[in-house]
């Protein structure tokens, strides 16, 4: 009598490189979001066109650009850790994957940070005057992304660390890069909209 004996191996996880279904899902959900800040800041440029011309806008000034700066440049290279941890583990590095995260989580936290150092900074509010309005809204439901990203990155980091990704799987990691890269995309248009627009005007 011939007996088989099967090696127990854990099942692979995740998708095999990166146009996994979640991809195409995180790319529908990105056009959605995409579309909102499209409009909210339609809004703003709208109702900054119908100010009259000797209408200060903002009516408090330019915003500085002491902190905001410093945060946009954070938040572009908590963009290019990602990248680089997302190339790592293409090359099957997962060390640098883990460590690419875990920057890019460090970056995007210290970026809310800023962000609410800044709000406190305002000599307005919400309730303030329109543009008080529209700037807590958009920056506002920025952050609220930010978040949600680095909640994804925290996620990312804690399955890189348990081993779930290697140099065939790591879709995940994909599709998480494209909504962060997304998310800072959208801070840039904000941050030409609120601080360098009102100095070109």
């Amino acid at each position: 009598m011939t007996y088989l004996t099967l090696e127990e191996r854990p099942l692979p996880i995740g998708s095999i490189g990166t146009r996994s279904s979640g991809w195409w899902a995180m790319l529908f959900v990105i056009i959605t979001e995409g579309a909102i800040f499209v409009f909210l800041q339609f809004s703003y440029y709208y109702i900054a066109l119908q100010q009259p011309p000797a209408a200060a806008w903002p009516p408090s000034g330019p915003p500085a650009m002491d902190l905001s700066l410093p945060s946009t440049l954070i938040l572009l290279a908590s963009s290019a850790t990602f990248w680089w941890g997302e190339h790592s583990i293409k090359c099957g590095s997962r060390l640098w994957l883990t460590l690419g995260l875990l920057a890019s989580l460090v970056l995007g936290a210290v970026f809310v940070a800023i962000q609410g150092l800044e709000w406190s900074h305002q000599h307005f509010n919400y309730a303030t005057h329109i543009y008080g309005s529209l700037y807590f809204t958009l920056t506002g439901f920025h952050i609220a992304h930010v978040v949600v990203g680095l909640v994804i990155i925290a996620a990312l980091l804690a399955w890189s660390l348990l081993g779930y990704f290697n140099g065939a799987r790591y879709a995940a990691v994909s599709t998480g890069g494209l909504y962060w890269h997304f998310v800072d995309a959208v801070w840039l248009t904000l941050f030409f909209t609120f601080y360098i627009m009102p100095r070109l005007r």
